[in-house]
């Protein structure tokens, strides 16, 4: 009921599919395949610059400064248009994005949308673990890298999980991770589905299909949550760890969450945090971006799970706006 579009005149090229049609839909990644890795060429992207388009709509545009990426740029069309929910690069090359595609020509605050009801109203959290005395004297000998590697697996942070989890066990819930030792962990602890990078296609939309019908709540999700998984009725997402400070994949995963919700409107992001170590000391540059889109993130304890989960008490939290 949005177009006048047929579905012959859509065509997808992928490494699946080969259909160029009046509006084709591709990736970067087919776009700059090249066969032999010695040489530049690309068969795909030169199949591509052979046709004068007359629209190309960059969607996820903050990546195209990227090296592998931004060859695409070269394709021939009469207007470009970018697309971003997060025009953030942690190499500060974000206004790369203006010579290679043009001026900005809107950009509306993420509380603003929040407002009018176009995305889900989120409460963004911070739960604070301590680190247990045998793996602090591993994390003080290790090196900067090896840190918050070490901070980021910590296994308290288990015990916290298990609570928010017990806490949400209605909603549809992603548990996301950088490391895959973490996340098979936590898997097989809760008997859940693991989706990273080597799941297939075909494995990705039996999961996700059995998430939107509500057959499973939990998915527990590498990286590839970043980007390509469409999961509407996600309304939690709990953090275990991330790809040090980035700010770009703070907000990517706060916004697996954000669809707007038929029933209560509202979703809620944690992120579980080793505390005094370089863990913190990321998740802190993770949530600049968001902090300026005006969301603050609340502080809450570890120690202090008890009295969230079974309501002993008021819980004491402290409030982070623009830490």
């Amino acid at each position: 009921d949005k177009t006048s579009l047929t579905e012959e005149k859509i065509g997808e090229y992928t490494g699946e599919k080969k259909e160029i049609r009046p509006v084709t839909v591709a990736t970067y990644q087919i776009l700059t395949y090249r066969p032999d890795k010695e040489k530049e060429e690309y068969p795909h992207l030169e199949l591509f610059n052979q046709r004068n388009w007359g629209l190309i709509i960059y969607d996820e545009v903050h990546l195209l400064p990227a090296p592998v990426f931004r060859i695409t740029a070269d394709i021939q069309a009469k207007r470009r248009l970018g697309l971003t929910a997060t025009l953030v690069r942690e190499d500060g090359r974000e206004e790369d994005v203006f010579s290679l595609i043009g001026s900005k020509k809107a950009d509306v605050p993420w509380k603003d949308l929040e407002e009018v009801g176009w995305i889900a109203e989120a409460s963004c959290i911070e739960i604070r673990v301590p680190m247990p005395t045998d793996v602090r004297e591993n994390y003080v000998v290790a090196g900067a890298r090896e840190k918050y590697r070490i901070a980021a697996e910590n296994p308290e942070k288990i015990a916290v999980l298990d609570h928010l989890l017990k806490r949400h066990r209605e909603d549809q819930v992603l548990v996301i991770g950088q490391y895959i030792r973490q996340l098979e962990e936590i898997a097989t602890r809760y008997n859940a589905p693991l989706i990273t990078g080597k799941t297939t296609q075909l494995e990705r939309e039996k999961l996700y299909e059995d998430f939107r019908t509500g057959k499973i709540r939990l998915i527990v999700v590498s990286k590839v949550a970043n980007f390509a998984i469409d999961l509407p009725d996600a309304n939690v997402a709990i953090q275990v760890s991330g790809t040090y400070g980035s700010r770009q994949e703070e907000a990517q995963r706060l916004g697996r969450i954000l669809r707007p919700k038929e029933r209560e409107n509202k979703a809620y992001f944690y992120t579980l945090v080793t505390r005094d170590s370089r863990d913190q000391e990321f998740a802190m540059n993770r949530q600049l971006f968001l902090v300026e889109q005006g969301y603050s993130y609340e502080i809450w304890e570890a120690q202090e799970m008890d009295r969230l989960l079974y309501g002993e008490g008021v819980l004491e939290r402290k409030k982070a706006s623009g830490r």
